[in-house]
């Protein structure tokens, strides 16, 4: 068989990538991103791992995300800590590429062999994460990266789907505009560990903050990436989290993992299109036909 065959030049790639190769780390995120994704796992299984620590970076557009993943990438290599961070940005409706791939902002590390920085395409997949996202956490948990940085697109209630993978999941916010209140209707203070209210040297800020601790017990931290100013105190805050983590937590997140990624194999099911046809004409009703794509019942309908 082919896989077999080429079984071995996978092998090689993990070695390298382990090793400090960036192009070889790259290139297995290509295998897990396609077809082989299956069999570049089976041969990760053959290498000891530690579990992934994933912290996830979400909010609205223009709050600073990528310059505060810049940023913290900074803090966390001057503790000598391997980083990667993958970006997942909205698909092309030409491509189905990562429309903000030059992630210009995080330039800073681009000569880090030490930090990795890969743009993922969403190709449409509910939530805003790719569902390539938890084979590439495996991938770079396998290949030593001690900590990644996940940055979602950031649009509104379907980005929630961060926190099934993140612990903590970080919501970036600005200054006035209504901030507070349009985060807490689009569901995102709903999954904030942690909310940090970016370019608080503006005005507003200090009412930004009263206005989301009416919203959300989670702590909220301010900050001024682009110069630093209290990125120390979210460091530590992050690392706070991540100490009081619980396997129960830990639980929860991973079965809302495997229910989004269900979801997302259930959109293309190959029955999806005659049963939606036969609840249209009358023939079947949605209860039935959701229990034949779950594979509850036999095919009928």
């Amino acid at each position: 068989m082919v896989v077999t065959r080429e079984l071995p030049a996978t092998t090689e790639l993990i070695k390298s990538a382990k090793a400090g190769s960036i192009r070889a780390a790259g290139r297995l995120l290509s295998l897990v991103e396609g077809p082989r994704r299956a069999e570049t796992l089976t041969v990760l299984e053959q290498f000891e791992s530690a579990p992934a620590r994933v912290v996830g970076i979400t909010g609205p557009p223009g709050a600073g995300k990528s310059t505060t993943v810049g940023a913290l990438v900074g803090a966390y290599r001057e503790r000598g800590v391997r980083v990667a961070v993958l970006a997942v940005d909205p698909s092309s409706p030409y491509s189905g590429g990562a429309l903000l791939g030059d992630r210009i902002r995080m330039v800073a590390h681009i000569n880090d062999p030490q930090v990795l920085i890969r743009s993922v395409a969403s190709r449409g997949h509910l939530g805003g994460l790719a569902a390539v996202v938890p084979a590439a956490i495996r991938l770079l948990a396998a290949l030593d990266y001690g900590l990644i940085f996940l940055e979602s697109v950031g649009v509104g209630q379907s980005e929630v789907e961060i926190s099934a993978v993140a612990d903590p999941t970080v919501v970036i916010l600005n200054p006035g505009a209504g901030d507070a209140i349009q985060a807490a209707k689009a569901g995102l203070l709903e999954v904030a560990d942690l909310v940090v209210v970016n370019k608080a040297d503006r005005d507003g800020a200090d009412q930004t903050v009263r206005d989301l601790h009416a919203e959300t017990s989670a702590p909220i931290l301010k900050l001024v990436a682009a110069q630093g100013e209290g990125l120390p105190e979210v460091v530590e805050a992050i690392e706070a989290h991540h100490r009081a983590d619980t396997p129960e937590r830990r639980t929860a997140r991973a079965r809302a993992q495997i229910l989004s990624l269900a979801q997302s194999r259930l959109q293309r099911h190959p029955d999806l299109a005659r049963l939606a046809a036969a609840v249209a004409d009358g023939s079947t009703d949605a209860y039935s036909a959701a229990d034949v794509l779950a594979g509850l019942t036999d095919k009928r309908g």
